[in-house]
């Protein structure tokens, strides 16, 4: 018997306006439920509503004697240019607490991790991280570690040797999912915290195929049957469905929509929408099933090609309207310092967002640069010296025509409009 002790590091929140968005650690609770039980007793701590975390931390890892732990990142920062956090600091301090008091090993993965995994291990100094879905990969690690067996071709592993960090290459998904272990989380608080309780319901991972919006979809049963016993065993009546566009493909969205009214269960649920196909008659389904509120975010193009800024607008002012005929809540996002940007396109921008009458509006003040990103190539070409490493931290582009005064400017404007927030 190896015990697993699982720690959710993220304590940040997300201001929108006068909402506060605290997401559950899924991803943790996923983890979780691919462990054996019978060998693997598994404690999850989530450090979200700790006030103390560093004296939690070690009362858990005092308390369980844990074999290994598993640290979750689900963010590498929380996203804003003009108030920028990052997680990593954070959870190189939980590292440290648990090797203060306890020699077992120590592995991190979630989607900030698989971002950047080198730079990521270097700077917080797990033993072995693990990239892509990790569900497998780590029960598979557990197994091992109990059985005494290296990890060194475990698929998805990162590790040091001989001074240089090693990655092995990633597990495919099996396209099935395991149901997440929530129990231990304060499901209540996270309810009234955020959009809802998460649900996946498509695949992010690549596909090759000519749609890979449909090929990523789970089975509307699989995803029911998770809703259901979330539901009934744990009570819970508010979810977040996670999803790149909710609405594509549109005649899944629809089935999915009359499933969920014909189940009777009764539950609110938000989601995203992508700016593509959509039609009143799915935002008058979503709103039957129960759907509460959309996001409707925006696809960061550049700025320089006029034509394409205005076709995107479209697009989004189109899904905006059908939510506002169809009496559907919406928020809308708004990225402003992409390559190319001018006063000319910033104004194009804001009279969209004046047309509009969303719960909530968020203006984001450049965009996060990740490695292989058009906007880190851009910022290369324009001169800036960086390493794909460098931007494990906060690093955002912002168009140089507009960077020394679009964030006071947007302030502004949004200090007279209440449902506007800037970040």
């Amino acid at each position: 018997v190896l015990k697993v002790l699982l720690i959710a590091t993220n304590r940040h929140s997300r201001w929108m306006a006068n909402y506060q968005a605290q997401p559950l650690p899924l991803g943790l609770a996923y983890i979780a439920g691919y462990l054996d039980p019978e060998r693997h007793p598994t404690k999850m701590l989530d450090l979200m509503f700790t006030d103390d975390y560093l004296a939690e931390v070690e009362h858990a890892v005092n308390d369980f004697q844990p074999g290994l732990v598993g640290l979750s990142m689900r963010n590498l920062d929380n996203g804003s240019n003009l108030n920028p956090e990052s997680v990593l600091p954070i959870t190189k301090e939980v590292i440290d607490r648990i090797r203060s008091v306890r020699d077992a090993p120590i592995a991190c993965g979630g989607p900030a991790f698989s971002v950047l995994p080198e730079g990521c291990f270097d700077l917080v100094g797990p033993d072995v991280g693990i990239t892509g879905s990790g569900g497998d990969s780590f029960a598979d690690l557990a197994d091992r570690l109990e059985r005494g067996e290296s990890y060194r071709d475990l698929p998805g592993a990162v590790y040091r040797e001989n001074g240089e960090v090693i990655a092995t290459e990633q597990q495919q998904t099996s396209g099935v999912m395991k149901p997440p272990r929530l129990e231990g989380l304060d499901l209540d608080r996270y309810a009234e915290a955020g959009f809802g309780i998460g649900i996946i319901t498509k695949w992010f991972g690549n596909q090759s195929g000519s749609d890979p919006h449909r090929e990523n979809l789970r089975p509307i049963k699989d995803v029911m049957d998770e809703v259901k016993e979330m539901s009934h065993r744990l009570e819970l009546g508010k979810f977040f469905f996670i999803s790149n566009g909710f609405n594509l493909p549109v005649d899944h969205a629809k089935e999915f929509c009359r499933v969920l009214i014909k189940s009777d269960l009764k539950i609110e649920w938000n989601t995203a929408l992508a700016p593509e196909v959509c039609d009143l008659e799915l935002i008058g389904l979503m709103k039957e099933a129960g759907c509460g509120l959309v996001i409707i975010g925006d696809l960061v193009v550049d700025a320089r090609d006029p034509e394409d800024l205005a076709v995107r607008l479209d697009r989004m002012y189109q899904i905006c309207c059908l939510c506002e005929e169809g009496g559907l809540p919406y928020t809308v996002g708004q990225t402003f310092g992409a390559p190319g940007e001018t006063k000319g396109t910033v104004e194009q921008k804001l009279e969209f967002l004046r047309s509009l009458k969303p719960a909530l509006a968020n203006l984001r003040v450049g965009i996060r640069m990740l490695p292989g990103s058009h906007s880190a190539e851009q910022a290369r070409s324009e001169g800036q010296d960086f390493s794909d490493a460098d931007l494990v931290l906060p690093t955002f582009y912002v168009a140089d025509s507009v960077k020394e005064w679009i964030g006071d400017y947007l302030k502004a404007e949004a200090s007279q409009n209440l449902a506007w927030s800037v970040d």
